[in-house]
């Protein structure tokens, strides 16, 4: 009979608070901040930091691990968050409920940057494909793609409430889209170097720019009047331009305002302003944040009045007669024309300058600003660590820390307690304690370099074996280090128990295998008695020790040299019994079976050795893994083993029949540590990524050889893709200025979907050709009973490919409809007559329409059966949208005047949507003023103008 196996699969992952990959962004409350944790994004409350939710999304065949990995985070102003990742895709979220809404494919590289418009309707992505795509998020489809930067885009900001997009990359370029007419209005060159981050104040006056140049680059930003003229504010005053303006400046967006120099000599990661646009700050991807005061119109005016005065006054001690041509040129502005010149040191002015302990990988102001202070301000630093800063205007005072829920290094060993409740683990500085069923760090130890470690028959302690040489022993139940030994002359690197419980053997580089024992002692002046350990024996080798194994039955020791063998000795006399060699390179990890049948020895040859211990035969080598094998344990009383390697893999084995049982993928870095709970039912793995892993068995069963198909099915899938992105398709050339193209991508998905909305139409032609021929039958008076197709589970034709249309989700009905064949289009444009009586299905079926007259244009003028489809659709679409539209619109009206009838009873709902409408409005007559004070200027001017010019010709 086939054997069957039990399947293991992720179940839980902890330990990471704020991955590098990523921003950090906080919701529009300010209460939360959504932190990247590899594949997830935590939902930490800020006040009690504490992580309240994680989203996570599912995995699929095609993307795991670190094609998973979060590479952007953007908050809206709902509740729903879009999150970027590195395979491309986009998913949209409810973090308050914690579900995802959808999942957006458009993007063949990583999102690098995701922006909302104000209203959160619209959302911009840039990617390492060096496109931009703009998705709708209320109907969750991709409206089209901007193609023009020759890199990837690094930042992108909407302007002009949303009509105009500014987009940097590392091309060197800032290019200004229009989204109404889809095409690139304006380029600005300038920068030196990449531009890695670009951000506008609220009132969108500036347009600031962050590269590698030892400056902050400023734009002033030129807004679209109500009558056709431009105006641009600058410093609070709304300057009008009439229609006559050279061709150039016509669509020029930005308009370079000055440079201010920075204060570090990194490049520039992250600039943003805060929420009421009067501070600044500037990340460097380094340790620091410059924090710039933005000043508002007078105070900017008035430094700029100080500053001239002060180089009047020098000009004059100085008693310089001649001026240079470039002191006439801003005096003539500054005091003839009666107008201040303001430059950017007059508005920008540095605070202060926030120094992190470690490297910070992204920063984010929070939307409400706090009572006491100017702005608070989050980081994220590289060694998995949040922390939020509060700026005043004197100081800044770090205010919150979220630390103790992950390591700050990687994770270099995990242990489980006897009773596989607890779990522990060794990092650079820290040892912590966790609960391996709910991921909660229970302990926090501050210790040396923690190699290895174990746990001590009662659980009450652990023993940790130090890089430094020193064995650490230490309480867990009130997380404290009670003795350090110094035990070995160089780092500890191997730790095994004895199976009599009553010590363990530990392994050095320094050549030494000691051998020890637990013992209590009570200090004096103390009641408790703690645990001490006394060395007992020991073992000289002749070479460094990497490993070392004790067998379950006590009989043998095992211990890994760096000359490649392992060499086993009898644990009672240490006398030489075999010498196992073979691997090319040092044995990097090893495991005895439970029954001492079997030794299994991992190396960084990246071969597994399967070893017989009663005559030290080789039963099989196995190529393992594609990079070194770091740990390998046998499942207790089975031959089934776990093996963890530098590529990332978790790899299930059985011993006696060499077969590969399961890949588990999911580490997004190398995988340093391995153990497997005594029942087998679960196993914990730590990484470089310094995530902690669990993996739980399950009640599926599996057999050796469907996986083995699914895994080729997989390689093959995987590869037909590769080809057929790479070598089928014909290389893309430089895009064009501002091309523009569809926004979706081809996907297993799109493909399924197209496949099955053809069966569905010959199901459904099959069937009404069977009723049709029932017709028949039953006009000639041969009555028979017609027999549906089962298959169709009830449905009529028309139902059934509508069914199989509908399940197609928003995002690929592009994509699927593209690769239908032109016979199965016409099918289906004369089934979309019938589902337009359908209200709920008018949008639908109207995307349909125009997306197979745009695809098969020319096929559908020139093919004679179509005519009639076409003028069907032509005087029924027409007036089932207006239908909808007026349905819309009766709603809405309807609603507005149940607003306006509660706002009458009570004021309190509407209040903040008063005061903004009182805004907008004073905002739009100071505009308007300004407007009719220009033009009044502009007839006194040409009223001179007449008068003067009259004067001459007299």
């Amino acid at each position: 009979m086939v054997k069957a196996y039990l399947r293991y699969e992720p179940a839980a992952a902890f330990g990471v608070i704020a991955s590098v990959d990523s921003n950090i962004a906080y919701d529009s409350s300010g209460k939360n901040l959504l932190a990247p944790a590899l594949e997830k994004i935590g939902v930490w409350n800020v006040r009690q930091g504490v992580c309240s939710k994680t989203l996570a999304p599912s995995p699929s065949p095609s993307s795991r691990g670190p094609s998973l990995a979060v590479t952007s985070i953007a908050s809206s102003s709902s509740s729903l968050i879009a999150s970027g990742y590195a395979d491309g895709s986009i998913r949209i979220w409810d973090y308050e409920k914690g579900t995802c809404e959808t999942t957006l494919n458009g993007h063949k590289g990583a999102v690098t940057t995701l922006h909302y418009n104000k209203l959160s309707s619209l959302l911009a992505s840039g990617s390492k494909d060096n496109d931009i795509i703009l998705w709708d998020v209320v109907g969750e489809t991709g409206l089209f793609r901007l193609r023009g930067h020759r890199d990837q885009v690094t930042d992108l900001v909407f302007l002009d409430s949303g009509k105009k997009l500014v987009s940097s990359s590392k091309d060197k370029f800032l290019r200004v889209w229009d989204l109404e007419t889809q095409h690139c209005m304006q380029i600005i060159s300038g920068h030196h170097s990449e531009i890695w981050s670009i951000d506008i104040d609220p009132e969108e006056r500036y347009l600031v720019t962050g590269s590698a140049d030892p400056e902050l680059r400023f734009y002033t930003v030129k807004h679209d009047a109500m009558d056709g003229q431009s105006a641009s504010i600058v410093n609070g005053m709304v300057v009008v331009n009439n229609g006559d303006l050279p061709a150039q400046n016509k669509w020029e967006v930005l308009s370079h305002f000055g440079e201010i120099n920075r204060q570090s000599k990194d490049r520039v990661a992250t600039v943003r302003f805060n929420i009421s646009g009067n501070l600044l700050a500037c990340q460097v991807a380094g340790k620091t944040v410059e924090i710039l005061r933005v000043l508002d119109e007078d105070e900017s005016k008035r430094k700029a009045k100080r500053r001239i005065k002060r180089k009047k006054e020098k000009k004059s001690t100085k008693g310089a007669i001649d001026v240079t041509e470039n002191g006439d040129a801003s005096h003539g502005t500054g005091e003839e024309g009666n107008k201040l010149v303001v430059t950017v040191p007059d508005v920008f002015k540095l605070l202060q300058t926030i120094r992190a302990s470690k490297k910070i990988c992204s920063i984010c102001f929070c939307p409400t600003s706090p009572k006491n202070s100017l702005a608070a301000l989050a980081l994220s630093l590289n060694n998995n660590l949040l922390e939020i800063y509060s700026i005043e205007s004197s100081s800044t005072t770090k205010t919150v820390a979220i630390e103790i829920q992950g390591h700050r290094a990687d994770i270099r060993s995990v242990a489980l307690s006897s009773d596989n409740t607890l779990l522990m683990s060794t990092s650079h500085s820290a040892v912590k304690i966790w609960n391996p069923s709910t991921g909660s760090c229970l302990r926090t130890v501050d210790s040396g370099y923690g190699l290895c470690g174990l746990f001590v028959p009662s659980n009450k302690y652990a023993i940790v074996g130090t890089k430094a040489g020193t064995i650490e022993i230490i309480d867990v139940s009130s997380g404290t280090c009670v003795q350090v030994v110094e035990a070995h002359g160089s780092s500890v690197q191997s730790i095994a128990a004895i199976p009599d419980g009553k010590g363990f053997v530990t392994g050095s580089i320094d050549h030494d295998v000691k051998f020890w024992e637990y013992q209590t002692t009570q200090k004096p002046g103390e009641d408790s008695k703690h645990l001490t350990v006394s060395h007992v024996r020991n073992m000289k080798m002749n070479d460094d020790v990497l490993v070392v194994a004790v067998s379950p039955d006590a009989k043998y020791i095992a211990v890994a040299l760096l000359d490649c063998t392992v060499k086993v000795f009898f644990l009672d006399s240490l006398k030489f019994f075999l010498s196992l060699y073979g691997h090319k390179l040092p044995v990097l990890c090893m495991d005895i079976s439970s029954d001492a049948d079997l030794i299994v020895s991992g190396s960084a040859d990246k071969n597994l050795k399967i070893w017989g211990l009663d005559f030290g035969d080789c039963h099989k080598s196995i190529f393992a893994h594609a990079d070194s094998v770091m740990a390998v344990k046998f499942v207790r009383n089975t031959h089934y083993m776990f093996s963890v390697g530098k590529d990332r893999l978790v790899k299930y084995w059985d011993a006696d029949k060499f077969e590969l049982l399961l890949t588990l993928e999911g580490h997004h870095a190398e995988i340093w540590c391995l153990s497997v709970s005594n029942r087998g039912d679960f196993v914990v793995t730590g990484s470089h990524d310094r995530s902690i892993r669990r993996w739980d068995r399950t009640e599926e069963p599996f057999f050796i050889e469907e996986e083995k198909e699914k895994r080729l099915e997989e390689m093959l899938e995987s590869d037909f893709d590769n080809a057929y992105e790479n070598r089928y398709t014909s290389k893309e050339e430089l895009p064009e200025e501002g091309a523009v193209a569809l926004a979706g991508k081809k996907t297993q998905e799109t493909i399924t979907a197209t496949d099955s909305i053809i069966e569905a139409l010959d199901m459904a032609e099959a069937e009404l050709k069977r009723i049709a021929e029932h017709e028949v039958e039953k006009a000639r008076g041969k009555v028979m009973d017609f027999q549906p197709n089962i298959l169709m589970l009830g449905r009529s034709p028309s139902d059934y490919v509508l069914h199989a249309v509908s399940n197609v989700h928003t995002n690929d009905l592009e994509q699927t409809l593209l690769a239908l064949p032109f016979s199965d289009a016409l099918k289906l444009l004369s089934y979309l007559k019938e589902w337009a009586l359908i209200p709920d299905k008018v949008e639908l079926v109207c995307r349909v329409a125009t997306l197979l007259l745009q695809l098969h244009h020319n096929q559908l003028i020139t093919t004679p059966a179509a005519r009639p489809v076409l003028t069907l659709l032509k005087d029924i679409l027409h007036a089932r949208v207006k239908e909808c539209k007026d349905t819309l619109g009766f709603n809405l009206a309807a609603m507005d005047h149940l607003k306006q009838l509660m706002a009458l009873k009570s004021d309190a709902l509407f209040r903040d949507a008063k005061t903004k409408l009182l805004e907008i409005r004073s905002r739009y007559s100071q505009r308007v003023e300004a407007r009719t004070e220009i033009k009044g200027e502009r007839r006194k001017k040409k009223k001179q103008k007449k008068s003067s010019d009259g004067h001459i010709w007299s």
